[in-house]
């Protein structure tokens, strides 16, 4: 099969995760989450009890954990923890364990890994895939939406109140655009997409229709 990987970049709330996975069952490849990588990670350094903050410690907490992301599930040395890395503990603590430059860099090589192994042909999602980890990517997406709507989506999502979670969504957006390590941001070659009034399907379509042919 063709090589080729869709990087798909984005804040939270725009639709990444659905949108990924519809657009690599449509072209046959793998999907990958990128997130899940740094939410798990964020897992171990929480169960250790290490300090978010703390570069070495984090550094420490998640050396020799095994992270793993197949099918939608995630995995920390061999168990699911798919649930636990939705956690509201996770999402306040996932923006600083992120933020690492070591971490970071440990995080990018794995990706990079996985996708290899699956015969580098992937779609896959983030903040820093067009830009960091697959910078010669075959086509790159950046999605946004009004705060508003993305703080809606979440919050049909997880239940919570779309006040507290344009306020967790902000503060996200906040520290993970002005980190320098890896900031969210959009690559120079990116396709931009407004997902606010476009439904999961359009946005899909469009992805597709960008895609040379024959992949």
């Amino acid at each position: 099969m063709t090589a080729v990987v869709v990087a798909i970049d984005g804040p939270g709330g725009v639709g990444k995760s659905t949108v990924s996975r519809l657009v690599a069952e449509q072209i046959g490849a793998a999907h990958l989450d990128t997130g899940a990588f740094y939410r798990a990670a964020a897992l171990a350094v929480l169960r250790t009890g290490a300090d978010p903050e703390d570069p070495a410690a984090v550094v420490a907490a998640v050396s020799g954990r095994r992270i793993d992301h197949d099918r939608g599930r995630t995995t920390l040395d061999g168990a699911d923890v798919s649930d636990a890395i939705r956690t509201d503990e996770v999402t306040a603590a996932v923006s600083a364990v992120s933020g690492h430059p070591d971490l970071r860099k440990r995080m990018v090589e794995a990706q990079q890994q996985w996708v290899n192994r699956r015969g580098n042909r992937a779609v896959v999602e983030g903040r820093d895939i067009g830009t960091v980890v697959f910078p010669e990517a075959t086509l790159k997406i950046f999605l946004d939406a009004d705060p508003a709507v993305r703080a809606a989506r979440r919050s049909g999502e997880t239940g919570t109140a779309a006040s507290a979670v344009a306020e967790a969504l902000a503060r996200r957006d906040r520290l993970d655009s002005t980190r320098p390590n890896s900031p969210l941001a959009a690559a120079d070659d990116a396709v931009h997409l407004d997902t606010t009034e476009l439904s999961v399907d359009e946005v899909v379509a469009r992805i597709l229709a960008l895609l040379p042919d024959g992949l």
